[in-house]
């Protein structure tokens, strides 16, 4: 906290932001460092936070009390949304001007968007539900969930959380997806040059979208854009692979520019194609095994600004959404629970979580020395963040045992 404090001026950020209340008797601020903390503690809902309350440096940072489960679920679902938006691009900015970004391949700075459900139940619904019929041994019944798409910025050294944009009732994925890349276009303009996705992203509008804005695009080539890759793969038996060897993988890489088949985008599109071999060992047998797996993208980005080598290690990056995204907000934060269910709350809330996700490895990788850093995993520097949590919490933390 200290360092979020000296380095992103947090408190600064978070005291502008608004909610929808009158005459508040809670400060909002205090509402959202208590979210904050619940994330960094790795607490799981506010029922555990409000049974926790902690003192110390913690009590003095929130400037009081912990209030009620209740009341900061009821706070969440009137906080404004842009507010907290705001939060993350003035992160963003700071990183930006303290020069700790760094592309992960020359001249290229990824925008990676991707959808995930959050949540889903039989039972709870809200306003901002989607809504879909499932046949199980009783019939069929209506189920209820939430689908969100999310957008982050790939770097050296990792991945920054820009934004998240819920799906509505009625709507597909594409549709919050381009709500999305035209949100990041106006608060990152510069953010990004190149805007990747999976088979799905590669949408003739969503794509016409960016090159309209002077971005490029790299997504996925699957059988939905048949006759895209029918003819690339027409012409990769008549050009000679370029070979690559790393560790235990060999990949052969086609590349070919010039493709004009996908007429609904109206834009020339490059198709590259790569075939990896890995030499595994099965655990039965202990014997060597070739394993070979096939890859292709089609991007908009020409040969002289982005090499074969370049492509196909941010085409296999496109994974650090699902790797060090979602699973890691998930798995470690918590991500899928709902706090309160209201479409305005669960949406400030994953703001939020963002907010303190970009934090935390902030931390890890700019303030850690490297040699700490080695030593031991992110999972350790969060248990050690809720040992101090419940320790300043105990209320007998001052007593003996007989």
């Amino acid at each position: 906290m200290r360092y979020a404090e000296a380095v992103y001026h947090l408190s600064r950020g978070i005291d502008v932001v608004r909610d929808a209340r009158l005459k508040p008797r809670i400060p909002t601020a205090r509402v959202l460092k208590s979210d904050l903390l619940m994330f960094w503690a790795r607490l799981g809902s506010f029922n555990a936070l409000e049974q926790d309350r902690p003192g110390g440096f913690w009590r003095r940072w929130l400037g009081g009390d912990v209030h009620s489960a209740d009341n900061l679920g009821t706070v969440a679902a009137v906080t404004c949304v842009e507010d907290v938006r705001e939060l993350l691009r003035q992160h963003y900015l700071l990183r930006r001007r303290k020069k700790t970004l760094r592309p992960p391949a020359p001249g290229l700075w990824p925008l990676i968007f991707d959808g995930h459900e959050s949540n889903s139940s039989f039972l709870r619904s809200c306003p901002g539900c989607l809504q879909r019929t499932l046949r199980t041994t009783h019939g069929e019944r209506i189920q209820y969930y939430h689908r969100y798409v999310l957008a982050l910025l790939l770097h050296a050294d990792g991945v920054l959380l820009l934004d998240i944009e819920p799906q509505k009732p009625g709507e597909e994925e594409m549709s919050p997806a381009k709500r999305l890349l035209g949100r990041a276009l106006e608060h990152y303009p510069r953010a990004f040059n190149l805007v990747v996705g999976d088979a799905l992203y590669l949408n003739p509008l969503f794509c016409r979208l960016a090159l309209d804005h002077r971005k490029h695009f790299l997504a996925v080539l699957k059988n939905e854009n048949r006759d895209l890759l029918v003819d690339a793969r027409s012409l990769f038996g008549q050009v000679e692979p370029l070979a690559h060897h790393e560790g235990r993988t060999a990949s052969l890489w086609w590349d070919i520019e010039g493709f004009t088949s996908w007429q609904q985008l109206g834009h020339p599109v490059r198709v590259a194609r790569s075939v990896e071999t890995t030499i595994i060992r099965r655990q039965r047998t202990n014997t060597p095994h070739h394993q070979s797996v096939e890859w292709l993208w089609a991007t908009s980005l020409p040969a002289h600004k982005a090499p074969t080598s370049a492509l196909v290690h941010i085409g296999h990056r496109r994974w650090s959404i699902e790797n060090e995204a979602f699973n890691e907000l998930v798995n470690e934060w918590h991500a899928n629970h709902v706090y309160k269910h209201h479409p305005n709350a669960m949406l400030v809330l994953w703001l939020l979580l963002c907010l303190a996700y970009n934090l935390f490895h902030a931390f890890i990788t700019r303030n850690l020395k490297p040699q700490r850093r080695c030593r031991h995993s992110q999972r350790y520097w969060a248990r050690l963040i809720e040992a101090d949590f419940h320790a300043r919490a105990s209320p007998n933390r001052h007593t003996h045992p007989p």
